[in-house]
């Protein structure tokens, strides 16, 4: 009897462990949209600092022209049909083209069909985590495209002050 309940705590303890090794997404509310393009700039924000939120960091802003950067980064994705930073034009030059002068990071990914799912890829891969989850970041925008054929591809980027980075 005793065997069994040390088999069990070693069980449940591996569990645990496990669980706290898993990225933090909570459960964000069903969206209003009929589609991903259809998202207001309220819905994103809700759902980005939900996620920063339940993993102690403080909330960003939205900004309208990294937005406009985001847009044209998942455009350009979707276009060529390809997850890339860099397709031709690099983060800087396009940020710099929307009128943001500030450091930036970018996540981008492909084929999620929805906000929480791109979200979630992005909880799963240590860089983009760290992005989404940086306190040197203070604001970000976000967009996505869809290919003719109807896969998505999202852009997030976050900015803020290169002072945050001389710490």
């Amino acid at each position: 009897m005793t065997h069994l309940t040390r088999r069990a705590m070693l069980a449940m303890a591996g569990a645990a462990v496990l669980s706290a090794c898993s990225s933090t997404v909570p459960m964000l509310p069903a969206s209003s949209a009929s589609t991903p393009e259809n998202l207001s700039d309220a819905e994103i924000l809700a759902a980005i600092n939900a996620v920063r939120k339940a993993n102690g960091a403080p909330p960003w802003a939205y900004n309208g022209r990294l937005e406009a950067a985001a847009r044209s980064q998942a455009r350009l994705m979707a276009a060529k049909n390809k997850l890339s930073h860099d397709l031709g034009v690099t983060l800087r030059e396009r940020v710099t083209e929307a009128g943001y002068l500030g450091a930036v990071g970018e996540n981008v990914a492909g084929g999620h069909p929805n906000l929480q799912s791109a979200i979630q890829g992005w909880m799963n891969s240590a860089g983009h985590r760290s992005t989404l989850l940086s306190p040197k970041f203070t604001e970000f925008g976000l967009a996505v495209a869809r290919t003719e054929q109807g896969k998505l591809y999202w852009a997030m980027i976050a900015g803020g002050s290169f002072q945050a980075w001389l710490v």
